[in-house]
């Protein structure tokens, strides 16, 4: 059964839709990736989930019920982009206030906050105050107040803003055995890298609208452009277009090619060879999500972008 669904949800602000009749389904211990340009509806689409905002139209089902804020929120882990800690008041302290609003009590929100300090090297931490962290510091304890109660539902906005190698592998990391142990993650980023690497499941939004829905993989699949590059033993100057392939670009490691459509790989390589290439790497062109999320934004192709660079 899906941890959250939501139908045809709908949000406007005076004349701006800024939610338009998006509907999406979220699987228990997913990790999905909410991904759009700024303004493209991700935060109010956040806000709605959480219950900051209501939707003008729409539903939303959380863990096989209509959402009620009064008794779901507490299953909820918000992470936003934006700091969300008290700068004048000490770690340890905020940290046991911010668990007990979750229903925590003393003694085990206690215990809790020691392992996750503990985990994340910040025993020393307890007495300082959060304006004497620096920006990373503070995303660490934010993300430590997100989940420190165990949400079925985690939502990180830019988890990895701030954050040194080191600790963006350590949130990472903690990314993963979250997942593991049953929790649902939706992770909101404009670092295209970071999503190919940890989610599942991705839904892009421009504009108001879902332009796009499914799992990496087949996302990959889909927007592939038959591209491949080449690398052979006499050089890729000895290559000319002809009905089969048409050259992109050319590399100091190799050639483009697009194979025209309707021919396959075999056409493609059994050319190569009857014309006396040897062929030194072969490989096909998959799209990264960051070219799939230009071209979907801004309608570029990845094979023009390669003619681009020729």
């Amino acid at each position: 059964m899906p941890l959250l669904e939501v139908k045809n949800l709908k949000k406007y602000f005076a004349t701006q839709k800024a939610v338009d009749d998006i509907s999406l389904t979220i699987e228990q211990g997913q990790i999905f990736g909410l991904l759009g340009p700024n303004g493209a509806g991700k935060t109010t689409l956040i806000r709605m989930i959480t219950g900051i905002f209501y939707p003008d139209s729409g539903s939303i089902i959380f863990d096989g019920k209509p959402f009620d804020p009064a008794n779901d929120i507490a299953k909820i882990g918000y992470m936003p982009e934006e700091r969300g800690l008290y700068k004048k008041m000490k770690i340890g302290e905020q940290t046991l206030y911010l668990a007990q609003l979750k229903g925590l009590g003393k003694k085990e929100a206690t215990e809790k906050i020691k392992d996750w300090f503990a985990r994340f090297e910040m025993e020393s931490w307890w007495n300082k105050k959060v304006e004497d962290l620096s920006k990373g510091m503070q995303q660490k304890l934010q993300f430590v107040t997100t989940v420190l109660h165990h949400p079925k539902l985690i939502i990180l906005d830019e988890p990895f803003s701030g954050l040194d190698p080191v600790n963006s592998n350590l949130i990472k990391d903690e990314i993963f055995n979250l997942a593991k142990k049953g929790a649902t993650i939706i992770f909101s980023t404009h670092r295209m890298e970071q999503v190919e690497e940890i989610c599942d499941h991705i839904v892009l939004v421009n504009k108001g609208q879902k332009i796009l829905d499914g799992t990496v993989d087949q996302v990959k699949q889909d927007f592939k452009e038959n591209l491949y590059k080449i690398a052979l033993a006499d050089g890729p100057a000895t290559l000319e277009d002809n009905d089969i392939f048409t050259i992109k670009a050319t590399l100091k490691d190799g050639v483009i090619v697009q194979k025209k459509e309707g021919r396959s790989n075999n056409e493609l390589l059994q050319h190569l060879l009857m014309n006396g290439h040897s062929i030194d790497a072969f490989n096909e062109i998959l799209p990264s999500l960051n070219d799939i999320f230009i071209r979907q934004v801004e309608g570029t192709p990845l094979a023009r972008r390669f003619q681009e660079i020729d």
